[in-house]
């Protein structure tokens, strides 16, 4: 570019390739040889072409050239959009599973399939997937831990009664979150209201 560069700028351009102090000797010897023109601010210098050496272009050679690097522009502005467009289709393309992954996804879909289809044919058979006899143990077991829910809650809620008695309702409820006590939620709440266990007397059996 034909303007004044300082010694440090030159350095920069060069990618640190020669050294600043260099740049600075080398630029000197060439204002000595005439070849560039320094010119001193303050305590800073800079280097300029030598405006003399400088060929003249005429007027028809500028516009040629000018036309030239329009044309290199409007290339490169091609060139982009088609590196871009070739970019987008080399991620589409490296997103897409390979031969041998969509084979083994086809397998894996496979398996599945089957696995679903054999869990299916019982149902079509129309054969129980659970017997009487396991659903009365369910519900045994259901009555039995359900019972035994009953009665470690109100075990619980005895001792803490009388734990708690000569508390003020705010101590009793600070200390229960100092020692992580954990109530009922409303899940729990909305449980007891339904009819699995609506259905079920004080002993545990279902109601008459």
């Amino acid at each position: 570019m034909n303007r004044p560069f300082g010694a440090v700028d030159v350095a920069a351009n060069l990618k640190g390739a020669v050294p600043k102090t260099t740049t600075q000797k080398i630029l000197l010897a060439l204002a000595e040889k005439k070849e560039v023109v320094q010119k001193t601010y303050g305590k800073t210098a800079f280097f300029v072409a030598n405006q003399a050496n400088l060929d003249e272009l005429p007027a028809e050679k500028l516009a040629t050239m000018e036309a030239e690097v329009k044309t290199i522009d409007e290339e490169n502005t091609a060139l982009l959009a088609e590196v871009k467009a070739a970019s987008a289709e080399l991620a589409k393309l490296k997103s897409t599973p390979t031969d041998g992954e969509l084979t083994i996804q086809i397998q894996e879909v496979a398996a599945a399939v089957e696995k679903a289809q054999k869990h299916l044919e019982p149902l079509r058979a129309g054969t129980p997937l659970v017997s009487a006899a396991e659903i009365a143990q369910l519900d045994t077991d259901w009555v039995k831990w359900r019972m035994e829910w009953i009665r470690r809650r109100k075990v619980f809620k005895d001792f803490w009664d009388m734990a708690t008695d000569a508390l003020p309702r705010q101590d009793a409820t600070n200390l229960a979150e100092d020692l992580g006590i954990e109530y009922d939620t409303e899940e729990h709440a909305i449980l007891e209201r339904n009819t699995l266990c609506t259905s079920l007397g004080a002993n545990g059996k279902p109601k008459k």
